[in-house]
């Protein structure tokens, strides 16, 4: 009987034998458990066996299959934006076979025909996908399948994938393991050896049913433009230990950069994540960090973004640190999520950017277009504050996710001081009725200034060391000229551009105190009496972020020479005096985005409007009169009338005058 037994092993041993050598294309790699390269070492010579026996398989519609079958139940992928859902692969059917083995809790070699064969070793971790399939790419799905921007026409329309080649292919009309893979020849693709369909550098394989060029009515292909995007066309090299895929550079790795096709860390969208992941770091964010935080995987190496979040709490007063927060527990980021942020505000890094379309700056054109970093992102307009730009056109655009008609705004201490002004919109900080052209004064952000003749306006943007020219003065700013990193690549640090994070109160790029009192009237807390008014340097003046744009000199021009602001009873110009006499910041009589609402006592215009923190009414009234150059306040110890005569109620304020 033994001798039998052994003879029909022999006899399936010779059979395999015969059609393996008819089929010269048959490169098993790994999935031959005879002698060679698998992790896994089988008894039978040839690795066949272990999933075919020419007769006594498992029967039903399988391929001779000789792997005893998985019964598992699986925890399929989803996500907000999946159009297909997964179902449970149909047993002894393409992807079930796979699992078989792949899902790990079947031994591999319990075999159907011959029993249990003795095997030595054990399958790479990263190719054990257990049954929770949440982090692998989505497969069996629910028939029909659904079309969408995003997927190539003809995969839904004929039941074909976009390979010219035909090699990647719907099974059934549906995605199975053996779409992407083939299980016979594991080296199609030299750089991958994953046993792929085709060679998929440059993305190819995602491609075949991924279309990121096609559009239709009333989708956004988040897609779109990625053949023109830095990571679609970035040289770097990759580091071999890096972990964003086994091609040499970004753009062979492609969509593999970012995206981990099978057992990824997370289970929406199948992102990668650093090992170990940054703390406090939402998902679609933790992707990023591959490249701009962990540098050394890059050669050259990105901008370390995710560096510039460390000054976020050092320091204190106008140099605590202020950081974009990331998404909590409890207002994480979601592709799906509306343009228009109605939820306790955050910044992922897919907020302001897309990373499919993204592209590396080179240059940095006027305002307000936005930065080609930023291309493809999704914006709010700033007509009515609803209706969702996507992509957004101008930069003020995607700010205004956050920071326009949202309902989830709110004050955050950590940030630094914020002035009450005294004219203000029902929700002071939306920012269109301040920036738009019914605002009475304002800085060109939305349009272009009402007053381009500005006596102290600069004709180029100093770079940060407050001397060098930068780039010209239009007739409109940017968001970022003021609210960006400290040390940012436009205007000559060494860091990304952008406001990801500051050593100063409100994501600001240079130094701006406000003055504070201790109550509304009474004496500046913070005096920067005699300031350093320089725009830069390594000791920046308080008001250098001014200073970037304006002059604030004594010279022709300057603020401090500005005759327009009625003297003081000692002789010297208004701003002279307030300013470099008695130290009180720009921020007490000016408003720095404009006019959110209308006054009968306050015009706006010269972005007057008052922080009532520290200004107390005169005689019930707070006012500035744009004719007469005359306000009606107390302040600092000091009453002002509209007369432009201090009332002697009130006792004068003691700093000393300089000399």
């Amino acid at each position: 009987m033994r001798a039998r037994t052994v003879l029909l092993f022999a006899l399936v041993m010779l059979a395999v034998s015969s059609l393996m050598a008819q089929i010269t294309s048959d490169v098993l790699g790994m999935h031959n458990l005879g002698p060679g390269p698998s992790p896994v070492q089988g008894q039978a010579s040839l690795g066949c066996v272990y999933c075919h026996a020419p007769h006594s398989g498992v029967g039903g519609n399988t391929p001779l299959w000789n792997q005893k079958l998985s019964t598992q139940s699986y925890t399929t992928y989803g996500s907000t934006t999946e159009q297909n859902t997964g179902t449970q692969p149909t047993l002894g059917e393409s992807s079930s076979l796979c699992l078989s083995c792949h899902d790990g809790t079947v031994a591999v070699g319990d075999t159907a025909a011959y029993g249990k064969m003795t095997t030595s070793g054990s399958m790479y971790q990263a190719d054990v996908f257990g049954t929770n399939l949440e982090g692998s790419h989505p497969f069996s799905l629910l028939p029909p399948m659904k079309d969408s921007v995003v997927l190539a026409a003809a995969l839904v329309a004929s039941h074909k994938t976009a390979d010219p080649t035909g090699k990647v292919q719907l099974i059934k009309n549906n995605v199975e393991c053996n779409s992407c893979h083939n299980p016979h020849v594991q080296g199609i693709d030299p750089q991958s050896p994953n046993f792929l369909a085709i060679n998929s550098t440059n993305g190819q394989l995602c491609f075949a049913c991924h279309d990121p060029n096609r559009q239709m009515t009333g989708q956004v292909n988040p897609l779109l433009n990625w053949a023109t995007g830095i990571h679609a066309t970035a040289t770097n090299t990759v580091a071999a230990n890096a972990g964003v895929g086994t091609y040499p550079t970004v753009a062979q790795n492609a969509c593999n950069s970012c995206h981990q096709p099978h057992n990824a860390p997370g289970s929406a969208r199948l992102l990668r994540a650093p090992d170990p992941p940054l703390p406090n770091v939402d998902n679609a964010s933790q992707s990023c960090a591959r490249c701009h935080a962990a540098t050394t995987n890059l050669s050259p190496a990105a901008p370390n973004v995710f560096v510039e979040y460390s000054k976020m709490g050092q320091g204190s007063g106008a140099t605590m640190g202020t950081a974009h927060p990331w998404p909590a527990g409890t207002n994480l980021h979601d592709a799906n999520e509306s343009v228009l942020v109605n939820i306790t505000r955050h910044a992922s890094c897919a907020d302001c950017h897309n990373s499919h379309a993204a592209k590396q700056v080179s240059s940095f054109p006027d305002a307000p277009g936005l930065r080609v970093s930023q291309a493809g992102a999704a914006g709010i307009s700033e007509v009515d504050g609803i209706t969702v730009m996507n992509p957004a056109v101008s930069q003020y655009q995607n700010c205004l996710r956050c920071h326009g008609s949202s309902s989830g705004k709110g004050t955050v201490g950590t940030f630094g001081y914020l002035p009450m002004r005294a004219v203000a919109a029902a929700d002071p900080l939306n920012m269109i009725p301040q920036f738009s052209t019914s605002s009475s004064s304002r800085h060109p952000v939305f349009t272009n200034a009402l007053k381009a003749n500005q006596p102290s306006l600069l004709l180029t943007m100093l770079m940060e060391d407050g001397v060098s020219q930068g780039r010209a003065i239009g007739s409109q700013i940017l968001c970022s000229d003021c609210h960006n990193s400290d040390d940012n690549r436009e205007f000559g640090g060494a860091g990304p551009s952008g406001p990801h994070a500051s050593k100063y109160w409100h994501l600001l790029e240079r130094r701006y105190e406000m003055s504070q009192a201790p109550g509304p009237g009474q004496p500046i807390t913070n005096p920067n009496q005699f300031p350093n008014l320089s725009a830069g340097s390594l000791n920046p003046g308080p008001y250098a972020l001014c200073a970037k744009c304006h002059n604030l000199t004594t010279g022709a021009g300057g603020v401090l020479s500005d005759t327009t602001f009625k003297p003081s009873s000692s002789g010297k110009g208004g701003h002279y005096t307030h300013i470099w006499d008695q130290g009180i910041s720009c921020s007490v009589c000016h408003t720095s985005h404009g006019m959110g609402s209308t006054s009968a006592t306050i015009s706006g215009e010269r972005l007057v409007n008052f922080d009532v923190n520290v200004v107390a009414p005169y005689n019930g009234v707070v006012g500035y009169n744009r004719a007469s150059n005359t306000c009606t306040l107390s302040c600092h110890g000091y009453a002002h009338s509209a007369s432009g005569v201090s009332p002697s109620a009130m006792t004068r304020g003691t700093m000393p005058q300089k000399k």
